[in-house]
């Protein structure tokens, strides 16, 4: 309901963030709750469409042609490149609680399926089996302290927002920043032979 009545319009091309994202020799990877048509809708409307390698998105770990949720990664769609991404509207159907509610006496169940998403720890796990991704060679970005803070649990090295949350390591005011905060990023990329960093050694609180 809601992603598809969000004001895109107030979304603009952000070329600083394109630049930066492009020199960043790493690999880079989007994990959202939200569906695969929001992602590659707001992706497009801020020009970033090609900076990232893949999208894990709701219908990733919430597959709705399946009845239960597969333990198997080989059939999970992992979404590639934004700009050469499909998508094939479908319409679930939705669970009413309150109707739930209503009629609990008449041998109604919950729906067999859980939602699977952040800030479940279950749900990070989740995304990194898929995209093959080390949590400890890995960094990641939310501006959810929740989110931060089940990162931190499997393992991730985390950067929130603004001022430095519970769980996180680093704290930016602005993703801007990062290149002043975090300049080995570029240098430990540039010298990897492989793309994604080495080992990122984190001692110490950065707020940028």
């Amino acid at each position: 309901y809601v992603h598809g009545r969000l004001p895109y319009e107030d979304l603009k091309p952000d070329p600083s963030l394109k630049s930066l994202l492009q020199t960043l020799p790493l690999r880079k990877i989007i994990f959202t709750n939200a569906d695969k048509v929001h992602a590659v809708k707001a992706l497009t409307k801020l020009g970033l469409e090609d900076c990232f390698e893949g999208i894990i998105c709701f219908e990733t770990l919430n597959p709705t042609h399946k009845n239960t949720v597969s333990g198997d990664e080989e059939d999970i769609e992992f979404l590639g490149s934004a700009a050469t991404t499909t998508y094939v509207h479908t319409s679930p159907q939705i669970f009413d609680m309150m109707d739930q509610f209503a009629h609990h006496n008449q041998g109604t169940t919950l729906p067999k399926t859980p939602i699977v998403c952040k800030p479940q720890e279950s749900a990070i796990e989740r995304a990194l089996n898929i995209a093959k991704i080390n949590p400890q060679r890995t960094l990641f970005f939310d501006d959810s302290v929740r989110n931060i803070q089940a990162g931190k649990h499997v393992g991730l090295h985390t950067i929130g927002t603004s001022q430095r949350p519970k769980g996180a390591d680093y704290a930016l005011e602005s993703i801007h920043n990062i290149k002043q905060a975090l300049p080995e990023l570029w240098e430990i990329g540039m010298k990897s032979v492989v793309s994604y960093p080495g080992q990122v050694t984190v001692e110490k609180s950065v707020t940028a």
